[in-house]
């Protein structure tokens, strides 16, 4: 019974936590103080517990930062004391605020996402007194606040935090107006925020940042200079805003208006924009990912880091626009040393061609474009750095062989922004753009520009206009030997990684596959990628030379014994040892990262080829995990999780995971295969905390997905236990299920449905089924089948997936449509079903909604008519304007009365060659009389063959109601076993009239001849 409350301990009120979380040390440290704090006050008067505070903060300054930190944890943690709170921390500081500013800083650049949300509310709290205070340094606390509002972000909290951030800019003007690198860089923050910011619903917040940033700019307009010519970028953004189009052309035309000592726009356009700028419209968790990327991750490795930052950060449409702020912010502040220039890792270019490529807006791809050559157009050798023009001309030059599409739009760009940048500054845009082809080539970036700007594979129109704007770049080198051999030897290195890692941006193309893999492939996914010709894999002996000397001597002796012995257990006995000397308490962590070096390069055959056994036994699963390098998984799972050594073991293992990703994939099959570890599985969400990502459900995807290009009998296996102990991380989003169902087989999906059935997996939920399903529809044909077998294996009501209809078009999605068919057939109509069906457009090719009706109304045609009915009144009695309005606006089909009867008159048409008593039916042939008596002529023209049902009806209705018009009280059902009806009038007949008045219209001032079944004088 004790163990509960150790599970919940590490459930703070500041942050965000799972019960595996280890306690975050700052967390832990700001509860420490409140206990402190609550000591020292608990029990006496405001003034009483004031005095103690004070008396306490005098004896030193370890008592002074405990005080101070435990009234700030309580601001952030108890909204109802932060007034009181917060008056005791400005009497008690000694400092000047110095201890909070540093752990506010400190929780906005490493903490703020986990922040929970009364702990974020808080915060933006605390920063607004401090500003209103005046405390100095809170002008630095508000840049850092600003950096955290994401660009191309349009979430709530994202929202909320921008408006509340601009609230205390206007708010406390005067004291903004006294820095002069705040306003410069609140006015660069909300002038990009605005582009985001143009939905109907976020306008009134547009128009708050107009005001904003055009105020700022028309009185501090010199401070606003110092960020240089990405703020013309900016202002050209928003130009076409009425408001700003005024600020843009006195920019250009009236300079003096905004400030007597600004020239014009080429003062602007001269000047190199500070790192500062660039860097505060990136998250600091964009910034650490990017700099990871570049900094960690080697070369042909980055597409799983790349996924998972387009899934975090630019899967939305409005995210586009965050890709000028990467570009921007790669050319301008990732400067690689020489070491990493020289090295394997991942190159600046590599990441913008893929952020160019994965673009899918045009007028983010300009924008995209533009940020990458702005630095180029008016580039000044002396003043600008060689490295930020060094991106665009190597994005060009590596892209000429795999994507050729892509140098060809770069260079079109280049010479056509020459002219149409600004046209009365086009010499110095084309000087600026000379100047940085130059220095290129002084520099050796690229020896020689013709290779590129005369290619035989751009179009002879392109090479032309090269030739035109730069004949001096275009000749030919002579001699030919001018070109060094490092250069070339790079080139044929960057030619045969991309060769080997399928392309340089890791992003999918067209491939040519071969016949015979076509016809093995039938049903399974097809990759379009360049696919590098498979080599027998050579056995070479493992190097691990480079990394030997940074281990000490013990380390070093144990890891040569491995190197030397071929024997499995040997190796096992010697990585125990190994193990038990990192977790000793003199273990020097430094040399870490150089151990997980050598045993990813000792045990890379481990990796190779399938883990799962042939024949899956208790024994062969044993066997399979026998490795050295479940050593360590081994010991983690034997381990308590407070204790030291298992934290140690984790950096231990994020260390090699770094060095071979598939240790991933391969701890989750140790976890489910070994008996040891049963019931342990929540042990990878420790170590996915662990690992640079930090995050379960990215790390699982993408172990998930690194466990589908190896082994595909692996994932099935591993997939029901997967969904099992992750339900949160897979069955919000369809990312897992696409990539199991993309690389399946049939015997494989029927086995996974076998699973369904008996209950060891659920592949889906109530909640997010729908979603999924609408996701599956742009997948391939197979993977679109096999989703639906999954979902019909599960025992989810129909109705609940039935909205799906709303975005199914004929044409592009035959798949869906016909497991919808299949499955509609065999349920019995409800309401919500029929309105979806007759909601589907009318298109002569498309007979969903005929063949469906059909079917109904041969098996329930008495429920079908009722709810058909019930649908004609309802849309009838709408206005006619409101409803042709409303179903224009609506983002998904929306029902009208034409569609209905369009339907109606189809379902007509296929029944007339059957004998079939639908249209013969009270309340439909009443229904149609209904809307007969208020529709236009041009309804009733269009439907004249449906309408004519309901005057049959009315007619054999008027005869026997005016012969019996002094019995209307008795029931035709009374009478209705006396004669069947044989034809449609007499079974029209056999309504009685109260039913009639019911449903009739109650219109009775529009009055129509006949339109009336009741008898009347006139009759």
């Amino acid at each position: 019974m004790e163990p509960a409350p150790a599970k919940a301990k590490p459930q703070g009120r500041l942050l965000v936590s799972t019960q595996l979380d280890a306690k975050d040390e700052l967390e832990e440290r700001l509860e420490r103080c409140v206990g402190i704090v609550q000591a020292l006050s608990n029990g006496l008067s405001e003034r009483e517990a004031n005095d103690a505070l004070t008396a306490n903060v005098c004896k030193g300054q370890q008592q002074h930062e405990e005080v101070c930190l435990g009234l700030f944890a309580l601001v952030l943690t108890e909204p109802t004391q932060a007034q009181r709170c917060y008056r005791d921390l400005t009497l008690v500081n000694r400092d000047g605020m110095n201890i909070v500013l540093v752990k506010i800083n400190q929780i906005l650049m490493e903490k703020f996402l986990k922040l929970q949300d009364i702990p974020r509310t808080q915060l933006v709290w605390l920063v607004r007194e401090l500003v209103k205070s005046g405390v100095i340094g809170a002008d630095g606390v508000v840049m850092t606040l600003m950096k955290q509002i994401a660009g191309g972000d349009i979430s709530t909290k994202n929202l909320w935090l921008a408006e509340n951030v601009l609230d205390i800019l206007l708010d406390q003007k005067e004291w903004v107006l006294k820095s002069g690198m705040l306003i410069a860089m609140s006015v660069y923050t909300y002038l990009r925020l605005i582009v985001d910011h143009g939905a109907p619903n976020l306008l009134p917040l547009r128009q708050k940042e107009v005001d904003f940033c055009i105020g700022m700019l028309r009185e501090k307009f010199m401070e606003c200079l110092i960020i240089g010519r990405d703020l013309v970028r900016l202002l050209q953004n928003v130009a076409r805003i009425p408001e700003m189009e005024l600020v843009w052309r006195d920019l250009l035309h009236n300079p003096q208006v905004l400030s007597p000592q600004f020239t014009g726009i080429l003062q602007l356009l001269t000047a190199r924009t500070s790192r500062k700028f660039l860097a505060c419209r990136l998250t600091p968790d964009m910034e650490t990912k990017l700099l990871f990327m570049t900094s960690r991750v080697r070369f042909g490795q980055q597409k799983r880091y790349q996924d998972w930052f387009q899934r975090q950060y630019l899967s939305t449409a409005e995210s586009q626009s965050l890709r000028c702020d990467l570009i921007r912010y790669i050319c301008g502040v990732v400067h690689p040393s020489n070491e990493v220039l020289s090295s394997d890792i991942l190159p600046r270019w590599a990441i913008i061609g893929w952020l160019l490529t994965t673009c899918t807006s045009n007028v983010a791809a300009s924008n995209a474009k533009l940020a990458l050559f702005y630095d180029w157009l008016f580039f000044n050798p002396e003043k600008d750095s060689i490295m930020n023009i060094e991106p665009a001309i190597l994005v060009m030059h590596h892209s000429m062989k795999p994507h050729p599409a892509i140098t060809a739009t770069l260079l079109d760009f280049m010479c056509r922004i020459i002219p149409h940048f600004f046209p009365p500054l086009e010499s110095q845009v084309r000087q600026g753009v000379f100047n940085s082809l130059t220095f290129i080539m002084e520099k050796r970036v690229l020896a020689h520009l013709a290779p590129l700007f005369d290619n035989p594979k751009l179009d002879r129109e392109l090479r032309s206009m090269l030739r035109e704007r730069f004949p001096e770049f275009c000749s030919p080198p002579s001699p030919p030997t001018e070109v060094k051999m490092e250069e070339a030897a790079s080139m044929d290195m960057d030619n045969h990684v991309l060769d080997k890692e399928e392309g340089c941006y890791d992003h999918t193309e067209a491939a040519f596959s071969d016949d015979e893999e076509e016809i093995n492939n039938k049903g399974k996914k097809r990759e379009f990628r360049f696919h590098p010709i498979k080599e027998a894999v050579v056995e070479e002996p493992a190097d691990i030379t480079p990394w030997l000397d940074q281990l000490d001597d013990t380390m070093k002796e144990k890891v040569q014994q491995i190197q030397k012995t071929s024997d499995t257990e040997t190796q096992c006995e010697v990585m125990q040892e190994i193990v038990d000397l990192i977790l000793e308490d003199d273990f020097d962590t430094e040399q870490m990262s150089a151990l997980a070096s050598c045993l990813a390069e000792l045990f890379k055959d481990h990796f190779r080829g399938e883990v799962l056994p042939e024949e899956i036994t208790e024994e062969s699963l044993e066997e399979s995990v026998c490795k050295p390098v479940c050593l360590i998984f081994r010991n983690l799972v034997t381990m308590q999780e407070d204790n030291s050594g298992f934290s140690v073991l984790l950096d231990m293992l994020a260390e090699l995971y770094q060095k071979q990703p598939k240790i991933g994939y391969h701890l989750l099959y140790y976890l489910k295969a070994s008996k040891a570890a049963n019931g342990k599985m929540m042990l990878y969400e420790s170590f996915a905390q662990a690992t640079a990502l930090g995050d379960l459900h990215t790390c699982l995807m993408m172990d998930m997905k690194a466990c589908q290009e190896d082994d595909v009998r692996l994932l099935c296996y591993l997939t029901p236990s997967i969904y099992s102990e992750f339900p949160d991380e897979t069955l919000r989003s369809g990312e897992l299920l696409n990539m199991i169902v993309a690389v399946i087989d049939s015997m494989q999906l029927q086995e996974l449905m076998c699973h369904v059935m008996m209950g060891n997996l659920v592949m889906f939920r109530k909640d997010s089924v729908l979603n999924i399903l609408i996701q599956s529809l742009e997948w391939e044909t197979f993977e679109q089948y096999s989703t639906w077998q999954l979902f019909l294996a599960h025992s989810i009501p129909l109705e609940t997936i039935i909205p799906i209809l709303q975005h199914l078009k004929y044409k592009e999605h035959p798949e869906a449509l016909s497991c919808l068919l299949l499955q509609l057939r065999r349920e019995k109509p409800s309401e919500e079903m029929v309105k979806m069906v007759l909601s589907r457009p009318c298109h002569p090719e498309d007979q969903f909604t005929t063949s469906i009706l059909r079917h109904w109304a041969s098996k329930y045609d008495d429920t079908l008519g009722e709810h058909i009915k019930a649908q004609l009144i309802k849309n009838n009695n709408q206005p006619r304007k409101r409803q042709s309005l409303r179903s224009s606006s609506s983002k998904l089909a929306q029902l009208t009365l034409e569609q209905i009867l369009e339907h109606l008159d189809n379902l007509r048409l296929s029944l007339s060659n059957m004998k079939n008593n639908f249209f013969t039916q009270t309340p439909i042939l009443q229904a149609l009389q209904h809307v007969q008596a208020s529709c236009d002529e041009a309804h009733k023209m269009r439907f004249s063959d449906l309408f004519a049902l309901a005057e049959e009806y009315e007619d054999s209705q008027a005869k026997p109601l005016k012969s019996r018009r002094k019995a209307p009280a008795s029931s035709p059902r009374s009478r209705k076993g006396v004669a069947p009806p044989t034809n449609n009038e007499e079974e029209s007949a056999s309504s009685s009239a109260s039913e009639e008045e019911d449903s009739k219209p109650k219109a009775p001032k529009r009055k129509r001849k006949g339109s009336s079944a009741v008898g009347s004088d006139s009759d």
